[in-house]
């Protein structure tokens, strides 16, 4: 059986659709989605062709998330209340909700939901039809915007034109990265200061010329050229687009480049505007913090080895009537594995930056992976409960080690950043093809700004690292082995109200 029939049959088997329904519903030209009111948050199990055109996401990509992510930071939308509202009380509502697809686009989403229950009168799902309606949403403000500024736009376009091209200039002159600005045709028609000192050149060397002429043709580069006849066409704007490239004269360069056609009418039409970013030092400086991390996690290991087994053999040469002795040994017990868990994290982060993370694929028993690092953690732990809930089932194909330490940093996390709550709460389910592991504590929470930064490598909340030690490694590690399973990771969070973070993983097919 195909992968995908596999997963149609999960589905419907766990919304009890008809199949000829169900086939109705796959080939609807509105987006349709189902969700599964039985497990917690109200996860998507279902999505259709249509909502994939829509919205840009595919089904792998959206299966497990509740429908709010859809609203991206807009999150206090006045009709969320009547959403929630109708979804408590169980009844069909139909509302227009400003929606972000996969790409950032807004759109304007005329939602209708409905509750789908069982014999028994309980809801079990709750099915959702959507229909991009941003034309017409569109259309309507721009006529009444249209309506209150005409006269204003009059007033003011004959000063606007006389002051536009000294604005334009006096913008390019003062933006500190290298900025060109080229005709349809990529002949130069001007520079500005920071392009000419960092390149070395005069503005007769440059304007009135053809770009890739410039320094006897020092700028015939293939990636320039690839990034302004190819990409920008037909993907405009284009944004860091990175190219390297050995100039005779002042040596190899490492630069992003950002090109943007303007498309206007008038005296700027068709121009194109090549920002030019030398981050030449600053790769050169990543470069040999992560050669340091490296180096510094491998040597540190020795050491720490060593300190390991002597605090072993003090361990078995002491009294044990000498309580004093064997707290202090304790705590350089629980301090030493504190560092090499440092340590771990260190030479993680160095192998993830130079390619040479291992993944091993082995079939193990997911539920039971979850359930042993959860005991090791309570072990440890005196002020906190971990409560986990629901399973999977699943035998999984995939590293268990590397997917333990992400289990294991997650929930460590929700107890670590909650330390005035008492309880932890995990979630397993299985969701159409696919595992989702969630843990949502009541602890400080993330504000919205900082939650796509999360798990990007040594990032720390700024409120957070002042009352908590870490050097922001654990969850950047944990999105990166979550991709090599080919999984997706996200939080969820409000500041002051805790977070929920949660991860899924595709079942393959040969398990």
């Amino acid at each position: 059986m195909l992968q995908s029939d596999k997963r149609d049959n999960e589905t419907r088997n766990n919304t009890g659709l008809d199949p000829l329904i169900y086939a109705a519903l796959d080939a609807s030209s509105a987006g349709i989605i189902i969700t599964d009111n039985r497990l917690p948050d109200n996860p998507i199990i279902y999505s259709n062709k249509a909502f994939e055109r829509i919205t840009g996401y595919t089904s792998d990509e959206v299966i497990g998330h509740n429908c709010r992510f859809l609203q991206g930071g807009e999150r206090r939308q006045e009709i969320r209340e009547a959403l929630r509202e109708a979804i408590d009380k169980g009844i069909g509502i139909t509302v227009e909700i400003r929606n972000y697809k996969k790409d950032g686009d807004l759109f304007w989403n005329e939602l209708s939901i409905s509750p789908l229950k069982n014999d028994d009168g309980e809801i079990t799902h709750f099915i959702g039809v959507q229909n991009d309606v941003s034309l017409r949403k569109n259309a309507e403000e721009k006529l009444l915007f249209e309506r209150q500024q005409v006269e204003k736009k009059i007033n003011e376009r004959t000063e606007n034109l006389r002051l536009n091209e000294e604005y334009l200039k006096s913008i390019i002159q003062t933006i500190r990265e290298s900025l060109v600005v080229l005709d349809p045709d990529l002949n130069v028609l001007t520079v500005n200061e920071s392009f000419l000192r960092t390149f070395k050149v005069t503005p007769s060397d440059t304007v009135g010329k053809q770009l890739f002429d410039l320094g006897n043709r020092q700028w015939d580069i293939d990636g320039l050229r690839i990034l302004l006849e190819t990409i920008l066409p037909t993907n405009n704007p284009v944004l860091d687009f990175e190219v390297e490239h050995d100039f005779p004269h002042i040596g190899k360069k490492t630069m992003l480049l950002n090109a943007h056609r303007i498309e206007l009418e008038g005296d700027y039409k068709d121009r194109i505007l090549l920002a030019i970013e030398d981050v030449t030092d600053r790769r050169s400086i990543e470069k040999r913090k992560d050669d340091f991390l490296s180096i510094a996690s491998h040597e540190l290991k020795t050491p720490l080895t060593a300190v390991k087994g002597y605090i072993q053999l003090i361990r078995r040469l002491m009294p044990n009537d000498n309580k004093k002795l064997n707290e202090v040994v304790q705590k350089s017990v629980s301090q030493i594995e504190r560092l090499d868990k440092l340590i771990v994290e260190l030479l993680d982060v160095s192998k993830i930056q130079s390619g040479n993370l291992d993944i091993h694929h082995k079939k193990f028993d997911f539920d039971q992976m979850v359930r042993d690092t959860i005991e090791h953690i309570q072990f440890n732990s005196d002020n906190h409960t971990i409560i986990l809930k629901g399973s999977t089932g699943v035998v999984y194909d995939g590293d268990e080690t590397h997917l333990s330490q992400v289990v294991g940093n997650l929930v460590s996390n929700a107890i670590k950043y909650s330390p005035s709550q008492k309880q932890v709460h995990v979630y397993l389910s299985r969701l159409r093809g696919h595992i989702k592991f969630s843990i949502t504590d009541s602890g400080v929470g993330i504000d919205q700004k900082d939650q796509k930064k999360v798990f990007d490598r040594f990032y720390r909340v700024g409120a957070v690292k002042e009352k908590f030690a870490g050097m922001g490694m654990g969850l950047y590690i944990c999105e990166q082995i979550i991709k090599q399973h080919e999984g997706v990771i996200w939080v969820e969070s409000e500041l002051g109200e805790g977070s929920t973070f949660s991860f899924t993983l595709p079942i393959k097919e040969k398990q």
